[in-house]
């Protein structure tokens, strides 16, 4: 873009929303880059809008100029999907933040998209309702980014993925066109179901600005449980017990590996060691249900059954909020890689659950084959097929061989019949990858409808695919 090209697109930005707009050094640094650990980009304009015309005037604007617009959630991403470009401008949702409405008896929540999980979580809580999305980024990561992304977490095992939870949606196409469907049924089958459209499509084909989510009753218990099995065969046993013996109440299903447990105990001087010998395998698993006065009698007879068929070698059952805090801790102390490990490559994969341990034994033997003494930590939800990796070479410092630990982890994947994303999204890191998940004829169609949707090209540029 020449420097005239860009003053204009500025200075109709400026006329037309004013103090939304930041240019040049005044952007702040956080909205430079996400959390997917590429350098920071100084766009050439921040948008901050607070109402949805906002966003639909910006872009009518950017399209006219032919200027990219990446959208901005609470930047938690870990795949570069709100990455500014260079030569673009980043919008960011962070000021259209707020409940709009909770219906009770349609069990709802009318929400905007920056409006941050946790916020939404607790005006459910209060108003005797559950929302059952939630990701270890809850108090930074924003509703609309979590739809954009199609995002995952802790307890997909019953409530599904974000997807499952939105009714309606209010989002502004690339021509800056409001499509406003803020529905609240749940049958409701006239037509093309158009939310669908844009959730998981990481921002390139519109800016989701009001969502419509749907609720679920309070749960009245929640147990907790931290198990150690000898192997992971003996882990797809218990799922699949607990499964069958609890039903619909398995609401996490948390597996770490030797090498993440030992590795966060060991480095975190508060995290407790929640058993006393080591094990094959560790798993938190977690109950939720309606029944006080028999729910936690339940999940302490299935694992006095799984104790006793040597599923399970050892557990301690939490017996109050602050020890399943404590159990939690561990599994969440995922955010704590940076200040451990430095620059890192990080997976989030899906396998078929039966082939997980040979996949991961197969990983684990040719990365450190190629580099010897380096580390590697294993978690997952399990229980959806869901698998995260984190990698680090420590010889290598700040100069990590991410591309060529990328190609070793996402190969074994590809040949395991697995996806190369679960729940993070494909962005700028994992674009190359796509082919390894999607047929031809799958990214041909997502090629169209990129292409019919945003024939400018203007939304994400260069993110999931290239047109």
């Amino acid at each position: 873009m020449t420097e005239t090209a860009k003053a204009a697109f500025i200075d109709e930005l400026n006329a037309a929303l004013g103090a939304a707009v930041v240019t040049g050094e005044d952007i702040p640094a956080p909205f430079r880059h996400d959390w997917s650990g590429l350098p920071p980009v100084l766009p050439i304009a921040l948008i901050r809008p607070r109402e949805t015309d906002e966003v639909a005037t910006a872009l009518k604007i950017a399209n006219r100029h032919g200027v990219t617009i990446v959208p901005q959630g609470g930047l938690t991403g870990l795949a570069g999907g709100a990455q500014p470009v260079a030569g673009g401008a980043v919008l960011s949702l962070d000021r259209m933040s707020g409940i709009e409405e909770i219906d009770p008896v349609m069990a709802s929540i009318t929400v905007k998209a920056g409006t941050p999980l946790e916020v939404v979580q607790k005006a459910a809580d209060e108003a005797g309702l559950f929302l059952g999305i939630d990701l270890g980024a809850r108090g930074s990561c924003q509703i609309g980014g979590n739809l954009a992304t199609n995002a995952g977490g802790n307890r997909v095992i019953r409530y599904g993925m974000a997807r499952e939870h939105v009714l309606g949606l209010e989002v502004v196409l690339p021509d800056g066109t409001v499509v406003t469907s803020l529905n609240k049924l749940i049958k409701n089958n006239a037509g093309y179901d158009l939310k669908q459209l844009f959730i998981g499509s990481e921002g390139t084909l519109g800016i989701i600005t009001r969502v419509v989510l749907r609720l679920q009753a309070k749960p009245l218990t929640v147990n907790t449980v931290f198990c150690g099995c000898r192997d992971f065969p003996a882990v797809l046993d218990l799922l699949k017990g607990a499964r069958a013996r609890l039903g619909p109440a398995l609401s996490a299903f948390e597996v770490m590996w030797p090498s993440f447990y030992d590795f966060m105990t060991g480095k975190l001087s508060e995290l407790r060691r929640p058993l006393g010998r080591p094990h094959g395998v560790y798993v938190l698993l977690e109950q939720s249900g309606f029944d006080p006065e028999a729910d936690s009698g339940r999940l302490e007879a299935v694992m006095a059954e799984m104790l006793e068929a040597g599923i399970v070698e050892d557990a301690v059952l939490a017996s109050s909020e602050r020890e399943t805090r404590d159990l939690w801790a561990v599994r969440d102390s995922v955010s704590e890689y940076g200040k451990l490990m430095g620059p890192i490559t990080a997976f989030d994969v899906g396998l078929q659950t039966d082939r997980m341990a040979d996949v991961i034994a197969g990983i684990e033997a040719a990365y450190q084959a190629r580099w010897p003494g380096a580390i590697l930590l294993v978690y997952g939800h399990i229980g959806d097929s869901n698998l995260h990796l984190v990698a680090n070479v420590p010889a290598a410092g700040d100069h990590q061989p991410h591309d060529d630990i990328t190609d070793l982890v996402l190969g074994a994947v590809r040949a395991a019949g697995g996806t190369v994303s679960a729940e993070h999204g494909i962005g700028l890191l994992k674009k190359k990858y796509l082919h390894f998940t999607r047929s031809d004829a799958e990214l041909a169609l997502m090629a169209r409808l990129k292409a019919a949707l945003d024939p400018g090209n203007i939304l994400n540029t260069g993110k999931v695919f290239t047109l």
